[in-house]
């Protein structure tokens, strides 16, 4: 009962309404996590809507896709090190996949919207911004409605490579990411060293 971090009711003693106790720190970080993560969210879909996206060429698409995977990685490396450090990391690793997974599919969905740009033709219909979106949603969550296909080699091949980081970014990220929760949890003597 002398635990000020719980939210709870208790009734008063002199018999008046029942008072809240404010949340304490866990909640609140939880809460500020939540909102870091739908905030960084929502500032890279709409940076994806934003962004002067235009019908460059194949190789401007290859290199855009290059350097954004290379950027996943790094934010991926630079995100497991703060995990380590953070004195809520199972918060933090929420974080991280929010931010992670979000980049990635923003990034394969402007390699769409650029490649269907630079060559016509390359999706079995015409890609607004919102229907890359929606072609890499359905190609992450392997949904495959069938609506929208790749029919050019290139887009073949950039929808595989999707496909192929999509299971590495749910199976070894994921992995990654709990053995990066153990470790910082570890570090604060929360959880036993591993056997």
């Amino acid at each position: 009962m002398n635990d000020p971090g719980a939210a709870r009711t208790e009734p008063a003693r002199s018999g008046r309404a029942p008072y809240r106790i404010r949340p304490g720190p866990r909640r609140r970080a939880a809460a500020v996590a939540v909102a870091r993560a739908a905030s960084v969210a929502a500032g890279l879909v709409i940076a994806y809507y934003l962004l002067p996206l235009d019908g460059r060429g194949t190789a401007g698409t290859s290199a855009l896709l290059a350097c954004g995977l290379l950027a996943v990685v790094v934010v991926f490396v630079w995100e497991v090190r703060a995990i380590v450090r953070s004195p809520h990391p199972r918060l933090k690793a929420v974080e991280a996949l929010a931010a992670t997974l979000v980049l990635y599919l923003v990034l394969f969905a402007g390699a769409y919207y650029l490649l269907d740009r630079s060559t016509p033709g390359s999706f079995s219909e015409p890609l607004t911004r919102t229907d890359a979106l929606y072609f890499t949603l359905t190609t992450f969550t392997t949904v495959g409605f069938g609506d929208i296909t790749a029919r050019s080699q290139t887009g073949r091949v950039v929808t595989m490579l999707q496909m192929t980081g999509g299971l590495l970014l749910v199976g070894v990220a994921a992995r990654v990411l709990a053995g990066a929760v153990r470790a910082g949890l570890r570090r604060q003597g929360r959880e036993p060293p591993p056997e």
